[in-house]
């Protein structure tokens, strides 16, 4: 099924513009709103994966001022659109963290790029602590998913994502450092490499430069190996 996006432009010519290519895109795009009132009631019925926000809007709020809402209260990503790249606007565009900006005019694979871009970015995700000592919950779009400790076998970093390794070839990916994500872990989770920690209750063997878990071969990295080593007795 195709994204449903938003378009909140009041330059009429340019929301049927947007709305066309969006359809021709595949995507699915929503009726055209005007306006701040508008576009946040839009927003509350229609759910949308995306909105494209064009900064200067009809009224006394802005796109900058919805976006800020978007931002706090809903869980989509959002474009700016604008025609004036002056530094004090884009400053305060910059605050509120769009996926992308759009200078006008702009063409199809211009609207394209930045669509795709901001939905790759998205599912970013981030976790939030269980009121379970047990478990912690990982945040993909809108929903969260539960992640039992005891599932998770190992953590993989990659770039500014993290994988998460679960039992049954499950996995997530949050966007989250290493340093955050380990903090607050319980202690059954061991630092081995730069870019991996791994869940102690789940180790199969190991030996001076890798350990499997649950049948994964893991590395051991070499700022880590002598204390990984020492508090197994191996020698």
């Amino acid at each position: 099924m195709g994204k449903k996006i938003q378009i909140v432009e009041d330059e009429i010519v340019i929301a049927d513009s947007i709305y066309d290519t969006l359809e021709d895109l595949g995507y699915i795009a929503l009726d055209p709103v005007i306006n701040y009132s508008e576009a946040l009631q839009q927003a509350k019925v229609e759910q949308p994966d995306l909105a494209i926000l064009d900064i200067q809007l009809a009224g006394k709020k802005d796109g900058i001022d919805l976006a800020r809402v978007y931002r706090e209260e809903f869980d989509f990503p959002f474009i700016f659109l604008t025609s004036n790249a002056e530094s004090g606007t884009l400053q305060r565009a910059k605050a509120v963290k769009p996926a992308a900006y759009l200078v006008k005019p702009f063409g199809k694979k211009d609207l394209y790029a930045a669509i795709e871009m901001a939905l790759e970015e998205e599912p970013e995700t981030s976790t939030k602590e269980s009121t379970e000592s047990d478990s912690f919950f990982v945040k993909d779009r809108s929903f969260y998913h539960k992640v039992k400790y005891d599932d998770l076998l190992f953590v993989k970093s990659d770039h500014v994502y993290l994988e998460l390794h679960l039992k049954d070839n499950q996995k997530h990916l949050i966007r989250k450092s290493m340093s955050d994500f380990e903090s607050g872990l319980p202690k059954q989770f061991y630092r081995v490499h730069r870019s991996y920690l791994v869940n102690l209750d789940h180790l199969n063997g190991v030996n001076t430069r890798y350990l499997i878990i649950a049948g994964h071969e893991i590395p051991i990295g070499q700022s880590y190996r002598e204390e990984l080593l020492r508090k197994f007795s191996i020698e």
